[in-house]
């Protein structure tokens, strides 16, 4: 093994190999094990993972190719950021100067060029099959990390294309199903008392449900979807009980000058509001930015709206968390469902293109201000070795100590690794 791959070890560290050879674990496993980050401490205690749906150009914003045909490279021209060697699109500006905050994926590649298909793969890291409904990030965070009783487990703002899958309804979102406008109380159905209903009158109805439930119970017993609702009554009772997580839920209680950075655009609003709630202690937040399907005016549509929203809200976010100390303890997850064609359509577009797409990673122990991967000379496809969905999903639960091995069981009792073929990526970790 080269000496720049090999970590740096102690005496400590060669004592642990030793007694790790008796089990059948070899130096050399062990060396590459501890570079790939597999036996570092996890650090993330909450995620936020972005899905950019439609598809983002990675050759427009992450992975430009300024030295490709004038068909390829199309109308953006790379800056520096403040990572020496590292350059990204002109139009991230504020995004260039925090890249020391995260890492980009260059060259992640996959064959699946359908929206929803794509979308699933990428919200689970299992490719999609007919048979099985996988669980999503958020499904898994929440059956896997405990969190407190008055916070919603799993938010989505405003919506997610992640399912519960075969894990059940007990571990589904709450959408908020809107995003918060600048200076504007923000409330959450379910979270909110609505037409006047006191915290008594609530009370009461609660008490008579759960008198009428018990009249079910033998029933019920073996029912996932009744023990999925249940989960949700009394998480809902407990949240609109609770002053902590009404203040989490409204955005226009934050600070001014805390909320200016993240701008007035409903992506923007939505990063301040997820910052809110892993603040106050919610373990997942998903926050759904679409509108990347660019098959005409891709350039435009980039420069004038996309980008620039894109910019604002991300670089405000992982500044904030880093300011609040919370991004170490936050991972942090944006995807799209695939790149789009590096070669320009007759609409000055760009259209499906799973071949060869950008992700971005930060916190949870990620080590920022690396790229790590490559695309080839035009961004067709991965230059060397390819990085799967699969891996970055596996990455993503190593980094919250959620081992992506572990098996759970369908409704059929078939056992279903959560990841079926990841593995963690060599050098994410610091």
């Amino acid at each position: 093994m080269r000496a720049s791959m090999t970590p740096n070890l102690t005496r400590r560290d060669f004592v642990k190999v030793g007694a790790l050879g008796c089990a059948g674990l070899t130096l050399g496993r062990y060396l590459f094990l501890a570079d790939a980050g597999e036996l570092s401490t996890a650090k993330g205690k909450s995620a936020i993972v972005i899905n950019l749906g439609g598809g983002p150009s990675h050759v427009d914003s992450f992975d430009l190719k300024p030295d490709a045909p004038a068909e390829f490279r199309g109308e953006f021209n790379p800056i520096d950021t403040n990572v020496a060697g590292i350059q990204i699109s002109e139009h991230l500006p504020k995004l260039a100067q925090c890249v020391d905050k995260f890492t980009i994926l260059r060259g992640v590649s996959h064959s699946i060029a359908g929206h929803e298909l794509g979308t699933a793969y990428l919200s689970t890291g299992n490719r999609p099959v007919p048979s099985l409904i996988y669980p999503g990030y958020g499904a898994v965070v929440s059956k896997e990390l405990s969190g407190s009783a008055d916070l919603p487990h799993f938010v989505a703002i405003p919506e997610t294309p992640q399912k519960p899958g075969y894990l059940g309804v007990r571990y589904a979102p709450l959408r908020t199903n809107a995003t918060p406008k600048p200076g504007t109380p923000f409330s959450v159905r379910g979270i909110a008392l609505e037409d006047g209903q006191t915290i008594e009158q609530f009370q009461k109805r609660q008490k008579l449900l759960t008198q009428l439930d018990t009249t079910f119970d033998g029933q019920a017993a073996s029912s996932k979807l009744l023990d999925g609702l249940d989960k949700f009554d009394q998480q809902a009772f407990d949240m609109i009980s609770s002053p902590r997580a009404r203040e989490a839920f409204d955005a226009s209680l934050e600070k001014p000058d805390v909320a200016e950075p993240f701008g007035e655009t409903k992506f923007g609003m939505s990063c301040l509001l997820a910052m809110r709630l892993i603040s106050a202690g919610v373990r997942f937040t998903t926050i759904n930015f679409g509108g990347w399907d660019t098959h005409a005016n891709n350039f435009k549509s980039c420069k004038e709206n996309l980008l620039p929203q894109l910019d604002a809200g991300l670089s405000a976010l992982f500044n904030t968390l880093a300011a609040r100390g919370l991004l170490d303890s936050t991972t942090i997850f944006i995807t799209g469902e695939f790149g789009r064609t590096p070669k320009i359509n007759d609409k000055a577009g760009r259209d499906h293109w799973p071949r060869a797409m950008f992700l971005l990673l930060a916190g949870g122990g990620v080590r920022g201000g690396q790229v790590i991967g490559a695309s080839d000379a035009n961004g067709m496809g991965p230059a060397g070795e390819i990085i799967t969905p699969d891996q970055a999903a596996a990455s993503f639960y190593h980094s919250l100590g959620i081992d992506h091995r572990k098996e759970y069981h369908t409704a059929t009792g078939r056992p279903v690794m959560i990841v079926r073929e990841g593995s963690i990526i060599p050098g994410l970790f610091a």
